[in-house]
């Protein structure tokens, strides 16, 4: 989820994301690498549109932090669209990182996942601003994938976890620090769509979801989204 506000001196659309972590496996250092791998992927394209007839160039700014004391209650009355929420921990039910929906501000974060140069965060912040992945998960023969693809899609050899191995098996399946942010992926958000009032508009929806440490309850009790990372 984000804030989108357009900077007419600079022709710029800026969208605003602040990703606040929590959790017994979350800190300050993996909050800051989260915030970078999307803050940098996503202006990877160096994207621009036109927007009432001028045109713009698209970038992304992306805050990120740990908060350790934050409380459910302090989620739940959120009301600044800029706002996303993430749990991490070692241990996730699903074995996988997740977000609650498409357009969506929570999710949570398995520890695992969020190794330097993993591309989950990116992935997981494409859901939160509207993108699910790609109906066709078999994309050999057309080069990098895309940042919304999930794993097991089946991808050229050297974009696999093992490019020795045939495509499907285990390790012949799409690696996700391949994936990269590209022009489509921009363009599929529909940013000209938006309804913008006095220079902003809201990208994504507000789900405000405090997730519980998976470790502490049972499977059928937690709330699970788009389990993909």
């Amino acid at each position: 989820m984000g804030s989108a506000e357009i900077d007419i001196h600079h022709r710029q659309l800026i969208i605003y994301s602040n990703i606040i972590t929590y959790g017994n496996a979350g800190s300050p250092g993996i909050a800051a690498s989260i915030g970078e791998e999307i803050e940098t992927m996503w202006n990877e394209p160096q994207a621009s549109l036109k927007f009432e007839r001028l045109k713009f160039d698209v970038r992304f700014k992306v805050n990120a932090w740990f908060n350790p004391s934050i409380t459910p209650f302090d989620i739940y009355r959120n009301l600044d669209p800029k706002n996303n929420y993430f749990r991490i921990e070692e241990y996730s039910h699903n074995h996988i990182s997740f977000v609650d929906g498409l357009n969506c501000n929570s999710g949570y974060f398995k520890l695992e996942n969020l190794y330097k140069g993993s591309t989950t965060a990116a992935h997981e912040y494409g859901h939160t601003i509207g993108l699910n992945h790609p109906n066709d998960l078999d994309i050999r023969g057309q080069g990098v994938p895309g940042i919304m693809y999930p794993r097991g899609t089946l991808v050229d050899p050297q974009y696999q976890y093992d490019p020795s191995k045939p495509a499907g098996v285990t390790g012949g399946t799409m690696h996700p620090m391949h994936r990269k942010v590209k022009l489509k992926d921009i363009e599929d958000l529909k940013l000209h769509r938006l309804e913008f009032h006095h220079g902003k508009a809201v990208l994504g929806e507000f789900t405000n979801v405090w997730h519980e440490d998976h470790s502490k309850v049972k499977p059928e009790d937690f709330f699970g989204g788009i389990i993909e990372g």
